[in-house]
């Protein structure tokens, strides 16, 4: 049995790159290996971001407006500065990079503001309405949807609503195994004053390092672990909001039949209906023990289908993911070695965690189910090289822009019976936009007793106008996935880029609710206006 330590990071960490993903010193060049693969498939060509200062910015809140703010949350809690406003425009989607790696900066918020509690929230969202100012509230600015892009027209302007200050963990039920944190906290910093108590939420999606705990909430965030501990809006049992019309407060029993649950109305809302200033959410015990194995399968599809038993014999592993023949061949689940040797197949990861003994009954059990489907263990090397490298993805697609290669992911999900039709078919819609040299990966990444998620990695030669090519190739996968019986989205979130797309999973009637609720609990539209609502 090897014991590995928790995922988490330093949880001080400083917030992301203006222009990039994550830490800088994170992401150097491309390895030599992986420079060779793409230069010869795709080809390269240098393509640098622009000097911070040259970002074209709008102009900063009127000294009246900035002044009203200083006399909620204190003068030094209201920025305007180019540098504070740059590092909250937009979130980090290869479109928002694209824009201000070319030093457009026109979606940036005019002032930040940074409260300190949930009546300071209030008397801003007050403040906002009287003024008619957009608010946008910012956690991690991890969007990859367009969720920080306010639109800004008929407003006299827009200001981010950092919750950098909210940042503590304010109570533990340990009986009920349940804590209450607030929204600012990071991945990083939640898990390690969970730690502490002994407490872990496992809850570690691709953005972990920087992502917040209300930004899980507003999104219904999905992390990798979730095979074993659930998505983000399972693990939520409690919520206060703040909003135009006062506080709402909900949560008051693990369940209820009192009429529809409104937590779900507020999970996803992506920060249009409210801002969340506390959730209340279930932990687990500190796991003892952290094992990572890989698997080898011949196809896709037979791995897809020892998924799909494990899901629906209750045996699920606390991590589980399959790589498709493509993202196997170039070792993109283990960043540190793309362009190396693969050995072929399809690779596919478990992951277990809890104390020795329940480790070892689980893993006994799946090993056993998974070698009688025909897979071949391939040991703890490749599970454990995916779980050093879980974090570095998106540091590998600025190294890829930093050359000229286009590059972008997106994600859906659907029943397991249409799987294979909507793999084939958004495949084939992004191939067409993009042309034959064209390199298209995929992943399944979460799992269910009824089907599963597709997690797409697409990469391509940037051409002289890059953000309307993808534009095109993101609108033929979008029609490819909800044509074909698939969600828009499974984790990601809806956004700004996804809204078309929603109204048509949600239908007319769908979309006259959603409408509804935005009208009534935001008449004016202050609340990160342009986002969710079709």
């Amino acid at each position: 049995m090897t014991t590995h330590p928790s995922p988490i990071s330093d949880p001080t960490a400083a917030e992301m790159h203006w222009s990039r993903w994550g830490d800088p010193a994170e992401a150097g060049p491309l390895a030599e290996s992986a420079f060779a693969l793409v230069d010869t498939f795709i080809g390269t060509r240098e393509t640098p971001a622009v000097a911070p200062a040259d970002v074209r910015l709008t102009e900063p809140l009127a000294a009246d407006l900035v002044a009203e703010l200083a006399e909620i949350v204190g003068a030094a809690h209201v920025l305007t500065d180019h540098e504070t406003r740059l590092h909250r425009t937009r979130g980090k989607s290869t479109p928002d990079m694209l824009k201000i790696r070319s030093g457009d900066g026109s979606d940036s918020p005019d002032a930040v503001v940074r409260p300190a509690n949930h009546d300071e929230v209030v008397a801003l969202i007050d403040w906002a309405v009287r003024r008619h100012v957009a608010l946008v509230p910012f956690g991690g600015g991890t969007s990859v949807v367009g969720g920080l892009a306010a639109r800004r027209d008929g407003f006299a302007g827009v200001v981010s609503l950092d919750l950098l200050r909210f940042d503590k963990l304010v109570e533990v039920d340990r009986d009920s195994m349940t804590v209450v944190l607030e929204p600012g906290l990071r991945g990083p910093a939640a898990e390690a004053l969970l730690a502490a108590e002994g407490l872990t939420l496992g809850h570690f999606p691709q953005s972990f390092q920087y992502a917040s705990i209300g930004g899980f909430a507003v999104t219904r965030s999905s992390g990798q672990s979730s095979a074993g501990y659930g998505r983000f809006d399972s693990l939520v049992v409690g919520l206060k909001v703040a909003t135009p019309q006062g506080t709402l407060e909900l949560g008051n029993s693990p369940a209820n039949a009192a009429g529809p649950d409104l937590r779900e109305l507020v999970m996803g809302s992506e920060g249009a209906f409210g801002v969340v200033t506390a959730v209340r959410v279930r932990v687990r015990p500190l796991p003892e023990v952290r094992t990572y194995e890989g698997w080898r399968w011949p196809s896709f599809a037979e791995g897809a289908a020892a998924m799909r038993t494990l899901a629906q014999a209750g045996m699920l592993p606390t991590v589980l993911r399959l790589s498709d023949e493509n993202e196997t061949a170039i070792n993109l689940a283990k960043p540190s070695e793309v362009g190396g040797e693969s050995a072929g197949g399809c690779l596919m990861i478990t992951g277990y965690e809890g104390t020795p003994a329940a480790v070892e009954a689980k893993k006994a059990a799946v090993t056993a189910l998974l070698a009688g489907l025909g897979g071949e263990n391939q040991g703890p090397d490749s599970g454990q090289a995916w779980a050093d490298g879980r974090f570095h993805g998106p540091y590998l697609r600025d190294s890829l822009l930093d050359v000229g290669v286009l590059v972008e992911t997106m994600e859906t999900v659907t029943f397991w019976s249409n799987l294979d039709h909507v793999y084939t078919a958004v495949k084939d819609a992004l191939v067409a936009s993009l042309g034959a040299e064209t390199l298209v990966l995929c992943h399944i990444s979460h799992v269910y007793e009824t089907g599963a998620s597709l997690y797409f990695t697409v990469a391509t030669k940037a051409s002289e106008e890059p953000l309307p090519q993808w534009l095109a190739a993101k609108a033929a996968a979008s029609d490819a996935m909800v044509h074909n019986g698939a969600s828009i989205t499974h984790h990601h979130a809806v956004g700004q880029d996804h809204k078309p797309w929603l109204a048509e999973e949600i239908g007319p009637v769908g979309v006259e609710m959603l409408r509804a609720v935005k009208e009534r609990i935001d008449p004016t539209g202050v609340l990160n206006p342009g986002v969710l609502i079709p």
